[in-house]
């Protein structure tokens, strides 16, 4: 067995680290525990980037290198194994909370359960501020079946809305609601209830549009399409677009989001002053279009990501990993670039719009490639005959092993490596099969490093070993749901149909604003529409 061990980690208080927070200067605090450990507890402001994937995502998430960056484990060692990989890649400030997650409780502030908190708190947090109204499952029920004069706008992804949606709603992702309900609403008398799967997108999207001025009564579905569940009502399925905005909506959205700019000051950035924040090495710029993939692909701003803006809103911690960061997001009219940045202005971070008239000429995402390492590839027409009697050893996905693996196949997950490894005796081959390329190279990679073994990744994974017949298992209890640590069991059942898990997730979110007041490190900064 080869005996490479990473060396000591270079580590830092967690009183530190929340002081540094707390100085609003440039901190990438960063948890590199797997989803299924980090949705149990963690501070509220890190951002989840797996051990498994850390070379994938690191460059999009911290893309300056001279950034602080502290990483968060579970006190078991891989957040030095992490801090070597980031050492290797070129950051310059890497260091290790000492004593891991549960140190943060010396700083006296709490550890959160779940994903994306401090979006979905600050939507609890917005809806006490702003008083924005909502309306039950129940008598939303009772006003359609006596013919009330209303509409119910979802304004989740599409592919969420196909799956389940309240009966008769409209689908308006995130921002664009804003951008479409002049085509959605009949008449100024129309009782417009937006939807969610949970609260967090009702809340957002009813306060957007109160916000925005619409002259309409506007509430928000308690508890969404969960709540409707709850109920005791059915849910309805497939699709039920609105389509994009005609002439006019886009004209009002423009003359509503320009009294936002100006009541809010909100800045409008031109090309050549978006390209003097990019070149400032001394801070860390992303820059977002906020519009639709479909439009995004058409033609955007140089340097600019796709992040439609209510999954942005939603789900910030998944695109934007530097506390303390500039952003800017753009689109091709100013309007759902204005709403997202109303509201991210209030999430406390610093915000910016891109003049509209700014060209769209890229089709290229920016240049952030992964840093996948070389490793050997197998095809699967070969893959037997090399491996010989070595062993297999599945990355894919907790589920997708006990669903599907490779015959004879082991379940590891790269921050697991050493442990499995420790199991196979002393294989003279190891194939390493995994559901993403990349994900496979890393795992196959640490493998070389601590076994003696020839490693190689099956070209294809395990889609192409399954196309080819090869021989397949499942193993509906294996990996033990301990194991798991890739998978978050923490009401997961809630929207098929587990009325538990739903009034758990609800009660949930209902608690937060207590949870963000005890920790006082939030940044939110609401200022009421006038």
């Amino acid at each position: 067995m080869n005996t490479h061990v990473p060396p000591p980690a270079r580590i830092v208080s967690a009183r530190e680290v929340a002081a540094q927070i707390d100085s609003g200067g440039e901190i990438a605090f960063i948890d590199v525990r797997e989803e299924g450990q980090y949705g149990l507890l963690h501070p509220l402001l890190v951002v989840n980037l797996p051990y498994s994937r850390l070379e994938l995502d690191i460059g999009r998430l911290v893309p300056r290198k001279r950034v602080p960056v502290v990483l968060v484990d579970d006190g078991d060692g891989v957040g030095a194994r992490a801090q070597q990989r980031l050492d290797a890649l070129g950051y310059s400030d890497v260091r290790v909370l000492d004593g891991g997650a549960a140190a943060w409780r010396e700083t006296g502030r709490p550890l959160f359960e779940g994903e994306n908190v401090p979006s979905k708190a600050f939507a609890e947090v917005v809806e006490h501020s702003f008083g924005t109204p909502h309306i039950s499952a129940a008598e939303l029920k009772a006003r359609v079946e006596s013919g009330d004069r209303l509409v119910v706008i979802d304004n989740r992804t599409v592919e969420e809305f196909e799956r389940f949606h309240v009966p008769g709603a409209v689908n308006a992702p995130g921002v664009d609601l804003v951008h479409r309900i002049s085509d959605l609403i009949p008449s100024d008398d129309t009782f417009v209830v937006v939807s969610c799967a949970g609260r967090t997108r009702g809340i957002m999207g009813a306060q957007s549009l109160i916000s925005a001025g619409i002259p309409n009564r506007v509430a928000a579905l308690e508890g969404g399409t969960q709540g409707w569940r709850l109920a005791g009502f059915e849910l309805e399925r497939g699709a039920r677009a609105s389509g994009a905005p005609s002439d006019a909506a886009r004209q009002a959205g423009q003359a509503r989001a320009a009294r936002l700019v100006a009541e809010h000051g909100l800045p409008i950035l031109s090309q050549s002053e978006l390209a003097a924040w990019q070149a400032d090495e001394s801070r860390t710029t992303y820059v977002f279009d906020v519009r639709a993939p479909s439009e995004y692909a058409e033609g955007h701003a140089e340097g600019a990501r796709s992040a439609p803006g209510g999954q942005l809103l939603q789900k910030l911690d998944t695109q934007v990993a530097v506390r303390g960061a500039r952003l800017v997001l753009a689109d091709d009219d100013g309007v759902r670039a204005t709403i997202t940045a109303y509201w991210l202005k209030q999430l406390g971070w610093e915000v910016a719009i891109l003049d509209p008239a700014a060209p769209r000429t890229s089709r290229q995402e920016p240049a952030a490639a992964p840093a996948v390492p070389q490793v050997n590839a197998v095809p699967v027409d070969q893959a037997l005959a090399w491996l010989g009697s070595g062993a297999i050893v599945s990355v894919t996905s907790s589920a997708t092993y006990r669903a599907a693996q490779p015959a004879g196949a082991v379940w590891s997950i790269r921050p697991r490596l050493p442990a499995t490894a420790a199991t196979l005796g002393a294989p003279a081959r190891l194939l390493v099969v995994g559901e993403e390329d990349g994900v496979a190279a890393l795992a196959a990679a640490e493998l070389a490093e601590i076994t003696d073994a020839e490693v190689a990744v099956l070209a294809g994974g395990l889609a192409a070993w399954t196309q080819a017949g090869l021989p397949v298992a499942a193993s509906p209890d294996i990996p033990a749901d301990a194991e798991r640590i890739d998978f978050l069991f923490w009401n997961e059942n809630r929207h098929n149909g587990n009325a538990a898990h739903s009034r758990a997730y609800l009660y949930w979110e209902l608690q937060l604003p207590g949870q963000i007041e005890q920790d006082g490190s939030a940044g939110y900064r609401l200022t009421p529409a006038r």
